[in-house]
C-alpha cells in the first residue's frame, strides 16, 4: 500500500489513537497529521482532546460538534426502521461509524489530505464500518489502519507513545473497553469476557440499579411526527434535548441495559454490555405506535426489512445501494405515524400503556364486544369456508391417498 504525505486521523484521546500520530510520521513517513475528534455527546471525555493531539505531534487539532446530525441522520432513520441487531441491540455504537467517515472524508477534502486513517485493530466490527464507508464516499482516498498492522500490545503501545513525549496514563487503566455517546454506552473486555460472569454495578453510568431506583412510577409520554419523536409530555424539544431527558428519566428507572453474546461481522462472538435508556424506548414506544397505525400486511412485511436494515448498520453497509433502497421503503411507511404513546417507567421495567393517533386505524364499533359492536358476525361463515379451502381440499386428497 502506497503510503501518504498529509493524514487526516480519527481521534479519540486515547493511548492508541494518540500512538497513532507518532507512528504514522516516524513508521510510515506521513509529513503531516491533521486529527478529528467527533463530539457524539461524550462529554467531558473532549474536554482536553484538542491540547493533547497537538502535544502528540499533530499538525492541526479539530473537533466536531456532531450530536445533532448524528441524531437526526442517523439515530432517527435506524429508529424508523425499528433497527435492533439481533433483536436486541439498538445500534448506538454502530450508528455512529458512518458519521465519524463522513467528517473523516469532507476534512480529508478541505485540508487536502490525501489519505485517512483510524485506531481500529483487526478484530472488530469499526474497522470494517469505517473502511467501507469511506469507500463509499471516496474510492479514491487512501484508508491508513496502523493499530491494524503494529502488533503492538498495550505495554508496547505506551511504550512506543512515551518515546515521544505521549504520556502514560496517570491512573490505573480499567479493565474494561467502553466507548460512550449521546445515544448510549457498550462495554466489553476484562472480567466480561467470560459470558459467565455477573457484570459489576460499577460498569454502569447512565442506569441504576433496581436498589436504588424511586418507589413511585413516572409516565411520559413521547409524541411521534411521521415516525420521529419530538415531543415529551407535549412539550416539544429538539432532538438532542429529547434524548438527554430521555436518557435521564429512563435510565432513573433502571431501563436499558443489555447484556448479550452477539455475532462480530468478522466472524467471532463477543460478549457485550450495552446501556441506551433512550433509545430502547423510543423503539418500543415506536413499534407500538406502528401498530396502531399501520395496516396488518405492511406491519408484517417490514419486520423482514427491519432485520435487513439492521444488518446493514451492524455490517457497515449504511452507505450501500440496498440501504437506500430500503430507506424509501422505510419512509413511505411512516407517512401515518403520527401519535403519542404513554409509557410506565418503574423498577426496570418500561411498560406501554396507552397509545393514540388521529391516524389510527382502530375502530371500537369493530373491536367492541359490547352493545355498539358492528361488526357482521354473519359474514364470518362464509369467509371462514373460502380462507380454509385449500386446508379441507389438501386434507380430502391425503385421506385418499
Amino acid at each position: 500500500m502506497g503510503r501518504a504525505k498529509k493524514v487526516v486521523l480519527a481521534y479519540s484521546g486515547g493511548v492508541d489513537t494518540s500512538v497513532c500520530i507518532p507512528y504514522l510520521m516516524q513508521e510510515w513517513g506521513v509529513e503531516e497529521v491533521i486529527t478529528l475528534a467527533a463530539d457524539l455527546g461524550q462529554g467531558d471525555e473532549l474536554g482536553p482532546i484538542k491540547q493533547k493531539a497537538l502535544d502528540s505531534g499533530a499538525s492541526t487539532s479539530l473537533v466536531a460538534d456532531l450530536r445533532a446530525e448524528f441524531v437526526q441522520d442517523y439515530a432517527f432513520p435506524a429508529l424508523r426502521a425499528n433497527a435492533l441487531y439481533e433483536n436486541r441491540y439498538p445500534l448506538s455504537t454502530a450508528l455512529a461509524r458512518p458519521l465519524i467517515a463522513k467528517a473523516l472524508v469532507e476534512a480529508a477534502a478541505e485540508y487536502g489530505a490525501d489519505a485517512v486513517a483510524h485506531g481500529c485493530t483487526g478484530k472488530g466490527n469499526d474497522q470494517v464500518r469505517f473502511d467501507v464507508a469511506i469507500a463509499a464516499l471516496d474510492p479514491t482516498i487512501k484508508v491508513l489502519a496502523p493499530a491494524r498492522e503494529w502488533g503492538f500490545s498495550r505495554e508496547e503501545t505506551i511504550a512506543y507513545g512515551e518515546k515521544f513525549g505521549i504520556p502514560a496514563p496517570v491512573k490505573k487503566k480499567s479493565p474494561f473497553s467502553i466507548d460512550r455517546n449521546l445515544l448510549g454506552r457498550s462495554i466489553e473486555a476484562g472480567p466480561l469476557e467470560d459470558p459467565w460472569t455477573e457484570p459489576p454495578e460499577e460498569i454502569y453510568l447512565m442506569t441504576k440499579a433496581i436498589a436504588d431506583t424511586p418507589d413511585e412510577p413516572d409516565y411520559v409520554e413521547i409524541g411521534f411526527e411521521a415516525g420521529t419523536p419530538v415531543t415529551l409530555d407535549g412539550r416539544t424539544l429538539d432532538s438532542i434535548a429529547l434524548i438527554e431527558e430521555l436518557n435521564t428519566r429512563v435510565g432513573n428507572h433502571g431501563i436499558g441495559r443489555i447484556d448479550m453474546v452477539e455475532n462480530r461481522l468478522v466472524g467471532i462472538k463477543s460478549r457485550e454490555i450495552y446501556e441506551v435508556p433512550a433509545l430502547s424506548v423510543l423503539i418500543a414506544a415506536h413499534r407500538d405506535l406502528e401498530s396502531l397505525t399501520l395496516t396488518a400486511d405492511v406491519s408484517h412485511y417490514k419486520r423482514g426489512i427491519e432485520e435487513t436494515y439492521s444488518q446493514l448498520i451492524y455490517n457497515g453497509l449504511w452507505y450501500s445501494p440496498l440501504k437506500a433502497a430500503l430507506d424509501g421503503f422505510i419512509n413511505e411507511t411512516q407517512k401515518r405515524v403520527t401519535g403519542t404513546v404513554r409509557i410506565k417507567l418503574f423498577k426496570g421495567n418500561a411498560a406501554i400503556v396507552g397509545r393514540k393517533s388521529e391516524q389510527s386505524l382502530y375502530t371500537p364499533e369493530l373491536a367492541t364486544y359490547g352493545s355498539d359492536d358492528e361488526f357482521d358476525h354473519k359474514a364470518a361463515e362464509g369467509f371462514i369456508y373460502v380462507w380454509g379451502l385449500p386446508t379441507r381440499v389438501w386434507s380430502e386428497k391425503l385421506r385418499q391417498g
